[in-house]
């Protein structure tokens, strides 16, 4: 009988035909497009940086606290950790199947905040990440110089402060991650004999760094209450973060009975180089760095990557002198080969099987009925997938 109802009303048989092809049409474009289906069970993963601290310092301080406190959150398999020699922790927290990811890093998120004032004063200035990205980049760009003028750590910074930020905003895009980052930082090098000869301890730095690298409000001259006769209030500005190595050097560690002052330079010396040195990347055979560019999960790929490729073209503008990039790797090139495959796969079947129930028929008009149902029914299926996506 359902059958029959439309076999008998053939003009609305063929209204809903034209409204199966235009919602599958029009669903098409919004459906994900990725190289992988997105099949494994949802992960967040929990950073945090403890600058100059060994694996085992990092583990006790860091990843236990981290740990114990994230155990037990709802929906999640099991917890992975490691912790570097490099002062990184890292967290990667398995969730159940179908566990929405946006969810799970809300969770996670305000599961760390409770915990951040235990964390050491270094990591809490660093700040703990969560993050849900996928676990490969969908591009990744190299940056490096044309000679020898520029330097890895120049180029992570460079890449830090206009790139990085810049990619973020392009649609799609969930995180950019510097692969060799070699941030600019101020090092101190302490000399253990001088210490030793002044009666000075590593300590000793540390604790002077952080009582005079300080930023404070220092107030005001002529604030209320005031005499009748005050007429003028004036902001005072004191001398805060310091940001030249001379300044550096110049930091007061030790007042000796006799006035005489002992400064940093007397013990050791201050430079301007990179945090860290254990990693390094190279790119056409020079020092540089690389850009990983990780999509939001159920973003089209083709979207992403074509965005990142125009953003990058147009800040290439306004690079330094000497300095290039090129995409190293592209998924989007498999991905867009897999789709042509596909395409031209189902315009050879739907000819063959209008041919073969040609020959079989041996009438156009027979042919003619299957051979339109067939567009209707592979169009009309994007819509349900769209649907159930």
């Amino acid at each position: 009988m359902f059958v029959d109802f439309f076999i008998r009303r053939p003009i609305f048989a063929g209204v809903c035909a034209i409204i199966i092809i235009l919602v599958g049409a029009v669903s098409i474009p919004t459906l994900p497009i990725a190289q992988y289906p997105d099949i494994s069970p949802p992960q967040v993963t929990v950073t945090a940086v403890y600058v100059g601290a060994s694996a085992q310092v990092v583990e006790e301080t860091v990843t236990n606290l981290l740990e114990r406190q994230i155990n037990g959150v709802e929906g999640s398999r099991y917890i992975t950790s490691n912790s570097s020699d490099s002062g990184v922790s890292t967290i990667t927290i398995t969730f159940e199947l179908g566990k929405n990811k946006d969810i799970a890093a809300v969770d996670v998120q305000n599961r760390i905040s409770s915990v951040l004032s235990q964390l050491p004063s270094l990591v809490q200035q660093t700040g703990v990440t969560v993050s849900k990205e996928t676990g490969t980049p969908l591009l990744g760009i190299g940056l490096y110089p044309d000679k020898d003028q520029y330097d890895s750590t120049f180029l992570s910074n460079y890449a830090d402060l206009y790139l990085v930020d810049a990619l973020k905003r392009v649609p799609g895009v969930n995180n950019v991650r510097i692969f060799g980052e070699r941030r600019y930082s101020m090092r101190l090098w302490l000399d253990p004999n001088r210490l030793a000869a002044r009666g000075l301890s590593a300590q000793d730095v540390v604790s002077a760094v952080n009582e005079q690298n300080v930023q404070v409000g220092a107030g005001q001259i002529g604030q209320p209450p005031i005499a009748d006769s005050q007429t003028f209030q004036v902001g005072l500005r004191v001398l805060g973060r310091l940001a030249e190595a001379g300044e550096f050097a110049d930091l007061v560690l030790r007042t000796n009975p006799d006035g005489s002052l002992v400064r940093l330079k007397d013990v050791g010396r201050a430079e301007l180089g990179a945090e860290n040195y254990g990693t390094f990347l190279r790119f056409r055979g020079q020092d540089g760095v690389g850009l990983g560019i990780f999509p939001v999960p159920g973003a089209n790929a083709l979207d992403v990557g074509n965005g990142v490729k125009a953003e990058l073209a147009r800040l290439s503008k306004s690079f330094p002198p000497g300095v290039k990039y090129r995409v190293a790797f592209d998924t989007t090139d498999f991905v867009q080969e897999s789709i042509s495959e596909v395409i031209k796969t189902l315009l050879e079947a739907v000819l063959l099987v209008i041919l073969v129930m040609f020959i079989f028929l041996q009438d156009w008009k027979s042919t003619l009925i299957p051979a339109i149902t067939i567009p209707v029914s592979l169009i009309g299926t994007f819509a349900f997938v769209k649907f159930f996506d």
